[in-house]
Order: C-alpha cells, then sequence, then structure tokens
C-alpha cells in the first residue's frame, strides 16, 4: 500500500516536473527536491538550513553513499543571483541527472565523490518572476533604505503600461544622453560627443519618482543581495550589500554549514561571475601584499585546468569575462573559505553572425541588448522584447515618454527550450571535475631488518589526482585540514626516527612524498595517510 500511495505521488509530481515547460518555481523547486528524496533515500539527504524573512526555507541536498562525510566532496551551488532563475535549474537539474543515471560509472562517482548541492539561496528575491509584476530583483525580503532618507521600499517600480513587466522608459529631451541605435532601433545606445554624436533621449526604469527627490526607483522592495553580502571585499554602504558582511541569514547559514563541512575540495557555483570560460590569471603583484587579493600561481594553474575542461564540456563560445566585484561568494569560497572556486553563469547571448541572405550587415556598434534582439530572431521560443508605448507620465508633463523595450530576465536566462541541453552539457562538466579529485594512496611500501629488533620503514604518500588536495591559500589556512600521515604503534613498540604523526602541505597533482620510520619491536603496526579532501588511506604491516 506505501508503494502505491509513494508511486501515486511520484506520478502526480513527478509528471508535472520533469514534463515542465517554463523555469520552477520556488513552490516547484520543493516538490522536486522532494521527488529526488524520496527516490533515493539511501543516496540523499534533504535538510532545510532556515527560513529566509519572507518565509521560505533554505534548502541543502547532499547526494552520496555510505558515509558522506568521510570521501571528497564538491558543493554546487545555484541561485546566487535572485534574477538568475538558470543557476537554480542547473543545480537541480543535475541532481536529478546524477540519480537517475544507473550506470556503473554514476556508481562509482557516487562512491567515491559526495555532492553538496545549495539550490536557491536567493529564493525571496527569484519569486519575483512568478510574480503578477515581473522584475528582475537581487535583493531578499529584507527592508531597506538604499537611499538613506529614513524611510524604507518607499520608491519601488510601477507597471505604467500594464503589461505585467517593468521594461524601460525613454523620454525625449534636450538633456538627454541617449540615440537611437542607428543598427537596431528597438535598442538605445549612449552618444559619444567625442563623435559628434548628439543624445535626445533620458532612459530610466518603468516607475514614478514617488519620493519626489530626483531618483526613479532607488528604494524599492528587495532588500540585501545574496552576491554582495560575503566578507571578501565587502562593498559597505551600496546598494544591496547590507550594513555589514555576512549580515542574512541566506548567508549565515550556508557559511555554518560548509564551514563544517571539512570534505568540499572545490566549489562550483553559477552567477555572474565567470572564471570558467576565461581562466584567472596570476599577477604576483596582488598575491605579495598581507592581504592577497590575487589567485596565487598554482591556483591560477589548476583554474585553467579546469577552464579548458568546462570549455571542451559545454562548447560555449564568445563568453563574456566577469570576475568578482566584492561581496560575492565566488571570491569567498576561495579567498575566505580556501577551496577551488570555479563560477560560471552557465549560458550568455551568443554573438551572432550577420544573415547574408536576409542582407544583414555585421554590427559595428556594441550593444548588449541589440545583439539580443538579433539571436533571439533566430530562436524556436522568440520574445524579449516588449513594443515601445507612449504615455502620460506625470514627472514628464508636455514631454514624449513610451515604455518598453527589453523585458526582464532574458539577457541572463536562456529560453526554457535551451535548459535541457545546458543541464546535460554542465552535469558532463561536473562529473568530469569529480573525476579530477585528489586522492592520496600509500605507494612503494619497503620493510628492511636492521637488527637489534629494528626495521626501517619506507613509504610514499602520493596524490594520484589531477587536483591538489587543498588550494594554495587554503594552506594559510588553519581552518583547512591537511594531509594527515600517521604511525600507529602498539605498547611495545617505539618508533626511534621519523614522527608518528606529520602534516603534509597541500599535495600537488601527482606528486609524491617519501616517508621513512625506524620503529623497535615486533608485531603489526600501520600507516594511515590524508585528509577529509582526500579520503583516508590505512595499510598494515609486518614488522
Amino acid at each position: 500500500m506505501r508503494k502505491l500511495l509513494y508511486l501515486t505521488f511520484f506520478l502526480l509530481v513527478g509528471v508535472s516536473i520533469y514534463g515542465q515547460t517554463g523555469y520552477s518555481s520556488y513552490k516547484q523547486q520543493v516538490e522536486r527536491l522532494n521527488v529526488i528524496a524520496k527516490a533515493h533515500p539511501q543516496k540523499t539527504s534533504l535538510k532545510s538550513l532556515g527560513k529566509t524573512i519572507g518565509g521560505k526555507e533554505i534548502w541543502m541536498l547532499a547526494i552520496g553513499s555510505g558515509d558522506m562525510q568521510s570521501k571528497p566532496a564538491i558543493a554546487v551551488v545555484g541561485g546566487i543571483e535572485g534574477n538568475h532563475l538558470l543557476g537554480t535549474e542547473l543545480a537541480v537539474g543535475f541532481a536529478e541527472k546524477l540519480l537517475n543515471n544507473n550506470s556503473d560509472s554514476a556508481k562509482n562517482l557516487l562512491d567515491r565523490t559526495t555532492f553538496y548541492i545549495f539550490p536557491n539561496m536567493s529564493p525571496d528575491a527569484m519569486d519575483q518572476y512568478f510574480s503578477a509584476v515581473k522584475y528582475e530583483r537581487t535583493g531578499n525580503a529584507v527592508p531597506t533604505d538604499e537611499d538613506r532618507d529614513g524611510k524604507t521600499d518607499e520608491d519601488g517600480f510601477e507597471d505604467l503600461d500594464g503589461d505585467g513587466k517593468i521594461t524601460m522608459m525613454r523620454i525625449q529631451s534636450l538633456i538627454g544622453n541617449y540615440r537611437i541605435n542607428p543598427e537596431e532601433n528597438r535598442s538605445l545606445v549612449k552618444a559619444d560627443p567625442s563623435k559628434g554624436e548628439v543624445g535626445n533621449y533620458l532612459v530610466l526604469t518603468e516607475g514614478i519618482d514617488n519620493d519626489k527627490d530626483g531618483s526613479f526607483n532607488e528604494d524599492g522592495k528587495g532588500g540585501v543581495s545574496f552576491n554582495k553580502n560575503f566578507s571578501f571585499r565587502h562593498p559597505s554602504f551600496t546598494p544591496g550589500a547590507g550594513e555589514f558582511a555576512i549580515s542574512e541569514i541566506e548567508n549565515r547559514v550556508m557559511l555554518d554549514k560548509l564551514y563544517e563541512m571539512f570534505n568540499v575540495f572545490a566549489v562550483v557555483s553559477f552567477s555572474s561571475v565567470n572564471n570558467l570560460s576565461t581562466p584567472v590569471t596570476f599577477n604576483a603583484a596582488n598575491t605579495t601584499p598581507r592581504i592577497i587579493t590575487g589567485y596565487l600561481e598554482e591556483d591560477a594553474k589548476a583554474n585553467a585546468m579546469v577552464s579548458d575542461l568546462y570549455n571542451k564540456s559545454t562548447n560555449m563560445k564568445d563568453a563574456p569575462k566577469s570576475m568578482g566585484l566584492g561581496g560575492d561568494f565566488a571570491s569567498w569560497a576561495y579567498f575566505h573559505y580556501g577551496r577551488l572556486s570555479y563560477s560560471t553563469p552557465g549560458w550568455f547571448v551568443p554573438k551572432p553572425k550577420a544573415d547574408t541572405s536576409k542582407k544583414e550587415k555585421p554590427t559595428v556598434i556594441s550593444d548588449s541588448i541589440a545583439n539580443y534582439f538579433r539571436w533571439s530572431a533566430a530562436q524556436t521560443e522568440k520574445g524579449g522584447f516588449t513594443p515601445w508605448k507612449k504615455i502620460q507620465h506625470p514627472d514628464f508633463p508636455n514631454q514624449s515618454v513610451e515604455v518598453g523595450g527589453l523585458e526582464p530576465f532574458v539577457l541572463v536566462n536562456p529560453p526554457y527550450n535551451l535548459v535541457p541541453d545546458l543541464i546535460t552539457k554542465h552535469t558532463d562538466f561536473i562529473t568530469k571535475l569529480a573525476a579530477l579529485q585528489p586522492r592520496i594512496s600509500i605507494e612503494n611500501l619497503r620493510t628492511e631488518k636492521l637488527g637489534n629488533n629494528i626495521t626501517r620503514i619506507t613509504a610514499t604518500v602520493m596524490n594520484s589526482g589531477a587536483l591538489p588536495s587543498h588550494s594554495k591559500i587554503g594552506e594559510r589556512s588553519y581552518w583547512v585540514k591537511k594531509v594527515n600521515v600517521k604511525l600507529n604503534t602498539s605498547a611495545n613498540q617505539s618508533v626511534l626516527s621519523g614522527k608518528k604523526i606529520q602534516l603534509l602541505n597541500s599535495a600537488e597533482a601527482l606528486s609524491a612524498k617519501e616517508l621513512t620510520w625506524l620503529v623497535r619491536g615486533s608485531g603489526q603496526v600501520s600507516i594511515e595517510a590524508g585528509s577529509p579532501t582526500t579520503g583516508i588511506k590505512k595499510i598494515d604491516i609486518n614488522l
């Protein structure tokens, strides 16, 4: 009977999930996570880390077999920016594809690797996509006073044309600094006076100046942004950053959990930061001060190798290079958490070639919106543009004001019909990344009798993985557990030479270190070597 009830639940929920035709709402995300956990109880652990101010649970899904904490782990994080729905789809989709794969290779992967998935770290902000009025929001539900006038959330957007979307306003003005793009009349670009260009439009987001301070929509609903609230280069006193670093429940519960999980060797996050399409570059000047602001050389080399793997796995070209601006999660994961940190938006608008059959000419003006319109025209799912419509605006009497243009979300989220393929590609990348994980082994064991009941033991501790046991910057953190080599002896045995317990710095990829001991006594001893990020290996030795 219980099996029948479960099957009924799976069919009722699962069909709507796996046959979905659009991005998942928060409620649908939770349903998908529960389906995963119920279908794979031996391989998953689903738990809430806490609740947002908006009343939404913050979920973490652990995937693995056996003792998950005893194996190297990768943390996969989505929902880092509330307007980036694709990040959550990639995180949840990775879990679904991984667990629905019954191959031997998938089983072996879970036998040696744990995955901690944080699917949506901005649930309050992301649900704005599914609200009656859509607009791109990255802040949580905490009331904020962004314009420092003593009032909170008093100057937000207004849907002036009643279409359920917040787009743009273009206002004809003699002091305007924008002009219509001559290559794409649906878009506007900044005029360049040095080239003799004259602007004739002001461009603002759709809304009115509620508090009459001369600024539009500068203090609306949507408080602190998850991806601006971290401690590395926290952008204090800027909109969305919070009163201080790690001020928000979303950030705190995640960091508390990550600091408990010593076995995480790498973090893969989906956000606007992109150090995968184009790897970071090593700059010695940024690594010598007391406060390091650049990747250390060995970590930059590891990033380059993983970047190459990513580009081969996804085959996406023309990616914009985007590094962390401060307060962002990807930078924190490297500089303050001390892990190998890899981040990608997962998708970006490709640069389409001119269609000569339609007599299109190559574009000269750099305009991301015009580029989107040209690309979108060739897609199965078209859209992303709201025709410009004249309105009467109370703040611009006797002026021509139009509302329309690019629709929200479309520059960072592809049409949904492209998402399944992106999930497949990123699942492939993450599984290949896991195959590079550090692996400690004990090789070349030798024993030599020296007389007087003394034995020389020689062994090589080797990292056979293509990634180091932990990052170079992690070596400087007392929180990151180093490789520990222990010689376990009994009461009738004594160590004459060599340390019974010794810590090794980062075990570089495909590196080895030979160790030797002199032991007096008889019977059996053992060597244990490893760390949470590599797993522990043990070997018994007869003296």
